[in-house]
């Protein structure tokens, strides 16, 4: 699968068209999945308990008109028309809008920020008139630091909240296409049969994670294709054999008759018809594997229709039968002569549905990962070709014995469907409220038209919720106690995390220091390369005087390295490196900051250390062009260069950096006033430069051609990699929650997660751990 078809310029638009058209092909598998197999549960769900199919059928047709709306203006008006739009560089989902706030506004809380990173070509902003319609709004969420920590807590309330869709959809939906086996089989052997069958297929579909969506995708989108044309068929037949003027439903008045009658019982049954939209937030989170319009036809002209005639032709069918010996369903309406072939494609469809959500949980908690608010997990990208495909080992084992916990425990589709929807409706709640931030913020609207928005979308969202909630003790506790649980976590691995940059912060050593190491003091430097791994992007960690003094000796060409991630889901390969010196030529110390969006793939420690080489060499010779071209103000001094960074890329841009912080609160008591930590405030200025194209005198060759020699020879020698091991405690007189989660709750965490080493692929050999321990 090509996920950059269609998007060449200079195509034809014949080509165009058909590129668009076979990637809205493509987007039924992966897209489509979860949306497209609602049919199964809907109307058992929503006839499980709190109403009755009765004679006048006003109930079948008051649910039918339910469903026919919220497919009209949920899935429909609310995402394909407006929330898609709201990309980020092509990337969608809760992180893209987050980001996307995040860089109009100054409310994020990612550490070690830059304003440098706003020279990135993705870091882009629609720069506005003198007069916008959201500065006031843009002036109060800047000033009130509280509210940087609450965007925060609702992005992960989202983020959470996909997590536990991620176990809930799976059993749903296989248990929902296994459960057509009842019609074929007593009720007694019917129970001893469909949980086992169900837990063997989910077992099956966690243990083929590991081998990668991109290897059976192929078949993905053919099984959702006749999926969709099979309910869509037989929906078509029942409507024309049982009732052709149920079409009439349609009406918003059978609403309105629906809960005329069934009052306080009808806002309650909402819980159940709120299912039919589960997996439309995937429309928005896989919009970077496919594109706006491909996703846009592939809804409006194949996924919709064949929906609305699916419900339709099973209103159809229960409309004319009341005294059923089986329960409401889906597989009541289908025709005994292709039950067997639709109950075969309607595990297969639940198998795809399933994949489509867990691979967007691997996604989700990638990006959670990347900006620091989930513990270090291991990521495998299962695919060179198609971007966003992982697998995370621990996270895929947690969500199979939960999955299968959720089904053993529930053992029916009601208490499953509660827990589904509560979840749902979370995670549309949340994007409604930041796109409503987003449609004022970025897109630069009236904020009458977000008000506007939020109260629409929102206040029909909130009467599905709250009919969820009524549910708590029949299943809707599941979904709120896991994302307890979850954002707990994240919380605090969130909250330690920059409480350990702050310290590093207040505690990092000047560069005279490092200047002042020498013979004299007994300092030898060893051949090598040190890459001394840090959170800073100025100043010397203070892991690294701990390591000098315990070791009197570092490496003949140093190198400080931070990996950091920057609020947009890419950085360009050629402006991902930024480097500069640390002290005078002769020193051999350099800085280098390296820059990673919220869905870039790491590198491996091999590639990492070959064009780290290779772009210190391209700067080493950018660096001595500039020199050769600067007049020397005063001669005999010793320059520092730590201030002057360059991108180091096809082209080399230059950036002045003040390394002086401009504002360091020292006793931070809460995660939002790192708002007040800026460790640099550049001027930029760009120099385009062809690296190697000037050329020098025979002296300052010489110079060069000893520095990269000496760079060079230190590659041969080896590189060791030099990362802090840390150990944090809460210092005294914290609060008792601080406590708690400082010292028990972080360091449990870090203890059972992944190290640095380990999600960096370190060697072993080649692996110099400094112990610190953090009082923060």
């Amino acid at each position: 699968m090509d996920l950059n078809f269609g998007k060449c310029c200079g195509s034809k638009k014949k080509e165009s068209w058909r590129s668009v058209l076979l990637l809205a092909y493509q987007s039924l598998g992966v897209v489509y999945g979860d949306l497209s197999i609602s049919p199964l549960y809907v109307f058992k769900s929503t006839f499980a308990e709190d109403i009755r199919h009765s004679e006048t059928n006003e109930e079948i047709f008051g649910v039918l008109s339910f469903v026919f709306w919220t497919l009209t203006l949920l899935p429909l008006l609310k995402y394909v028309f407006i929330v898609l739009r709201a990309d980020d560089n092509g990337e969608g989902g809760t992180f893209a809008l987050y980001s996307l706030i995040c860089r109009h506004v100054k409310v994020s809380l990612l550490p070690n920020r830059q304003v440098a990173d706003e020279a990135l070509s993705t870091y882009k902003l629609e720069h506005p008139p003198e007069k916008i319609h959201g500065s006031c709004v843009k002036r109060y969420l800047e000033k009130h630091k509280w509210l940087h920590t609450a965007l925060l807590i609702l992005v992960l309330l989202g983020t959470c909240m996909v997590i536990g869709d991620g176990l809930l959809t799976p059993a749903i939906s296989v248990f929902s296409a296994v459960s057509g086996l009842e019609m074929n089989m007593s009720k007694e052997h019917h129970q001893y049969a469909v949980i086992p069958i169900s837990c063997f297929i989910l077992v099956c579909l966690f243990a083929l994670q590991h081998f990668g969506t991109h290897r059976v995708g192929f078949v993905f989108a053919p099984i959702v294709l006749a999926w969709l044309l099979c309910i869509s068929g037989i929906g078509l037949y029942n409507i024309i054999q049982w009732n052709p003027h149920v079409y009439k439903a349609l009406s918003p008045k059978y609403m309105f008759m629906f809960l005329r009658k069934t009052r306080v019982s009808g806002w309650m049954s909402l819980g159940g018809i709120l299912l039919c939209i589960t997996g439309a937030e995937a429309m928005f989170a896989d919009l970077g594997h496919f594109n706006y319009a491909a996703i846009q036809i592939a809804f409006s002209f194949l996924v919709y229709p064949a929906l609305i005639l699916a419900y339709m032709g099973q209103a159809a069918y229960l409309s004319q039968h009341h005294n059923s010996a089986h329960a409401i369903g889906f597989y009541v309406s289908v025709p005994k002569c292709v039950h067997w072939p639709v109950l075969l494609i309607a595990i297969l469809a639940s198998v795809v549905g399933s994949q489509a959500i867990i691979s967007g949980t691997f996604s989700i908690i990638n990006q959670s990962q990347s900006l620091g608010c989930f513990p270090r997990v291991k990521v495998i990208h299962t695919s060179d070709k198609i971007h966003g495909q992982i697998y995370i080992p621990e996270i895929n084992w947690m969500l199979m014995v939960l999955c299968i916990a959720v089904t053993i425990g529930f053992r029916d589709v009601k208490h499953l469907g509660n827990a589904s929807g509560l979840a749902v409706m979370a995670v549309m709640l949340v994007t409604t409220c930041l796109m409503s931030l987003v449609i004022v913020l970025c897109w630069h609207k009236p904020p009458f038209l977000a008000l506007m928005f939020l109260l629409f979308f929102g206040s029909i969202e909130l009467l599905y919720f709250s009919a969820s909630l009524t549910k708590f003790r029949e299943g809707a506790w599941l979904p709120i106690l896991l994302s307890l649980f979850f954002m707990i976590i994240m919380f605090v691995w969130h909250y330690t995390t920059i409480k350990k940059y702050e310290y590093d912060l207040h505690n990092k050593v000047s560069l005279d220091w490092l200047l002042a190491l020498g013979p004299s003091l007994g300092i030898s430097r060893v051949p090598g390369i040190g890459l001394v791994f840090t959170d800073l992007t100025s100043g010397i960690p203070a892991n690294f005087s701990r390591f000098v003094t315990n070791l009197p000796a570092f490496h003949r060409v140093l190198v400080f390295v931070c990996v950091k991630s920057v609020p947009v889901p890419f950085v360009p390969a050629a402006e991902r490196y930024l480097l500069g010196r640390v002290g005078p030529v002769n020193h051999r110390s350099y800085r280098c900051i390296v820059r990673y969006g919220y869905r870039d793939v790491h590198q491996d420690v091999d590639s990492f250390e070959a064009e780290l080489v290779s772009k210190l060499a391209d700067f080493i010779r950018y660096d001595w062009h500039k020199r050769t071209q600067e007049e020397v103000e005063e001669e005999g001094t010793v320059r520092s260069n730590e201030s002057r960074l360059a991108v180091i890329g096809t082209v080399a841009y230059e950036i002045e950096e003040n390394l002086q912080p401009e504002s360091v609160s020292i006793g931070f008591t809460t995660v939002e006033s790192m708002e007040e930590v800026v460790e640099m405030a550049p001027t930029i200025r760009r120099v385009r430069f062809a690296v190697g194209e000037e050329e020098e005198s025979n002296e300052e060759e010489g110079e060069l051609r000893s520095e990269l020699s000496d760079l060079v020879a230190a590659q041969e020698a080896g590189t060791a990699f030099i990362l802090g091991h840390s150990h944090v405690k809460a210092k005294q007189g914290s609060s008792v929650m601080k406590r708690l989660a400082v010292n028990f709750g972080y360091n449990f965490l870090r203890r059972n997660c992944r190290g640095p080493d380990v999600a960096l692929k370190v060697p072993p050999v080649s692996l110099l751990e400094v112990g610190m321990v953090y009082v923060v």
